[in-house]
């Protein structure tokens, strides 16, 4: 019977002895608690704020798509927030036969060429100022940074100077030096705070094993620099495919004729046919927008170190 009390795996309490009571060994659990579930208090001021900041992004948004579906007539009698009574793509067929896909490939050309000076340069220029540390290196770096405070537009006439001492004007490369000269600075600036977070016993490893300062560039530095290259590459490319006063300057003929002046082919003397303009205008945002929205993640983490240390 003793045996039976002993083997069982719960024991009865222990009783008083002498009035006193002697604690169990084994304690109970304690039970659990339940919790209640609250209900989710609403934001009223947030969901209103946003509202109306969805209101004032889509607003445009919307006036620019739909009056791409519209016809000139339909546009003025109805104005620009009415819906089209009758959608048409008659705008979409009449700029692709237009010059548009020649202005479309100019662009792109010197969005591209500008794209790649951009990184090589500011990647060589970054690395030198970084791993030098010589005077030189640090004035190198200031003059970049002086740059960023110098307009294109107070050196129009110096830059219309040069492109026609070089024999240059009208064509796309008159186009595409200026644009990269011009985002080289900040360039410079995002590369120079990425590679400053690269670790230093990286490089030290990297030159005791015998590599050359080339090596550490392309091994190293290039592949921990991707994100702040990214950056680079996406904010000249936007830079290159949004501008407008280089081309207005320094080229002329139509074959040489770039997306922003494209545009002016739907202004005429007396009237302008504002559903054709608008479609341009939408046809012309679909490039760089994907080139953004594939590079987005990039652009902001890069944008993120350019402090750096």
């Amino acid at each position: 019977m003793t045996d039976v009390l002993h083997d069982h795996p719960n024991p009865r309490p222990n009783r008083p002895r002498n009035g006193v009571r002697t604690p169990n060994k084994t304690p109970a659990a304690p039970r659990p608690r339940l919790r209640r579930r609250g209900l989710p208090r609403w934001n009223y001021p947030a969901g209103l704020g946003s509202l109306i900041w969805l209101g004032i992004v889509g607003l445009p948004l919307y006036v620019l798509v739909a009056a791409t579906f519209q016809t000139r007539d339909g546009y003025i009698d109805d104005g620009p927030l009415a819906l089209p009574d009758h959608p048409t793509l008659a705008n979409y067929r009449r700029v692709l036969r237009s010059d548009f896909l020649s202005y479309l490939l100019n662009t792109a050309l010197v969005t591209a060429v500008c794209a790649a000076i951009v990184i090589t340069l500011s990647v060589t220029v970054g690395y030198t100022v970084v791993r030098a540390r010589s005077r030189a290196s640090r004035r190198i770096f200031q003059i970049f940074l002086l740059g960023l405070a110098i307009p294109s537009q107070a050196v129009v006439i110096p830059v219309y100077l040069v492109i026609t001492k070089l024999q240059l004007y009208d064509t796309l490369l008159a186009v595409i030096l200026p644009t990269a000269a011009f985002s080289l600075p900040v360039s410079v600036l995002i590369l120079v705070g990425t590679m400053r977070d690269i670790d230093e016993e990286l490089y030290e490893s990297m030159a005791l094993d015998g590599a050359s300062p080339t090596r550490v560039l392309l091994q190293l530095v290039v592949p921990l620099s991707r994100s702040g290259i990214s950056t680079v590459g996406v904010m000249s490319a936007l830079h290159a495919w949004n501008g407008f006063l280089f081309p207005l300057l320094l080229t002329q003929s139509k074959s040489n004729r770039l997306l922003t002046l494209g545009l002016y082919d739907y202004v005429g003397e007396f009237r302008v046919d504002t559903p054709a303009l608008l479609t341009a205008v939408v046809l012309s945002i679909v490039p760089i927008f994907l080139v953004y929205l594939f590079a987005r993640r990039q652009l902001i983490s890069g944008l993120m170190g350019v402090g750096g240390k």
